[in-house]
């Protein structure tokens, strides 16, 4: 039997992204549906860089960025904007409007990009958030929420429209263990039940073995190792190893 052949997303070809200098040079990436793939490396390696040239904020500084089998920044305008609209992105800091409900903050893709009418949108928004664990909290204000919840609206809103593919950068950044486990099973439960691919830019050693089937690491402004967390954890590469086996600084005694 022939193996089926999965829809290539993304692809970079020898992408150099960065401002005033390069931050990252010659990047080399296929993402195909449905999998969930992580950019790691330390602060300040470019992974975020890399995102907002991925999602259209930063045009790349050399190289070719492919999105949906269109190079992203060698289209017009109009056309970018149709590409980016088949992804979503949930920021780091979530980015929701305090001013606006949890419903409000969630329908906004709907109401800005499409024409479906406003009862079907509260329908829409009801669904997606009890598909992220927040059945409910519609009616609230995001100053009202825990920082795991207000990740998990970002996640709702990032998804309203069902993109193809969504950026995350670092989705469990800053939540205690147990919430960030939480969220990452929600991240999993959200391919599935979607059909979603995953870009996840991240430095949680437990996140990236929950979720990811394969990682790039980034050092010294290049990709310094790809394949799946195994491969990886198992590298003999100076860099990858340190990043994969952090050993945690013991406590200190309490003096007595």
């Amino acid at each position: 039997m022939t193996a089926r052949v999965r829809e290539r997303l993304l692809e970079c070809r020898r992408l150099t992204v960065g401002y005033e200098q390069p931050v990252l040079r010659d990047v080399a990436l296929a993402v195909d549906a449905g999998e969930i793939v992580a950019l790691l490396g330390g602060s300040g390696c470019g992974k975020s860089t890399l995102l907002r040239t991925m999602t259209g904020l930063l045009p790349p500084k050399g190289g070719e960025l492919r999105l949906f089998g269109e190079s992203l920044y060698d289209v017009d305008a109009a056309e970018r904007a149709q590409l980016l609209r088949r992804t979503g992105t949930s920021f780091q800091q979530d980015a929701l409007f305090g001013a606006m409900t949890v419903e409000d903050n969630v329908a906004l893709p709907l109401r800005e990009l499409t024409d479906v009418p406003a009862p079907v949108i509260r329908e829409m928004v009801r669904s997606r958030l009890a598909m992220v664990g927040l059945a409910g909290f519609g009616p609230r204000r995001p100053a009202t929420l825990s920082g795991g919840q207000r990740k998990r609206v970002a996640l709702a809103r990032a998804t309203i429209l069902d993109p193809q593919l969504v950026f995350c950068d670092e989705p469990s950044s800053g939540l205690d263990p147990v919430v960030a486990a939480g969220l990452d099973e929600t991240l999993l439960q959200l391919r599935d039940a979607l059909g979603i691919t995953l870009i996840v830019v991240t430095h949680e050693l437990d996140s990236i073995r929950a979720i990811a089937d394969r990682a790039l690491m980034f050092a010294d402004g290049h990709v310094v190792a790809e394949g799946t967390i195994d491969e990886l954890s198992a590298s003999h590469d100076e860099a990858v190893h340190a990043f994969f086996h952090r050993i945690a600084e013991p406590a200190p005694r309490a003096r007595g």
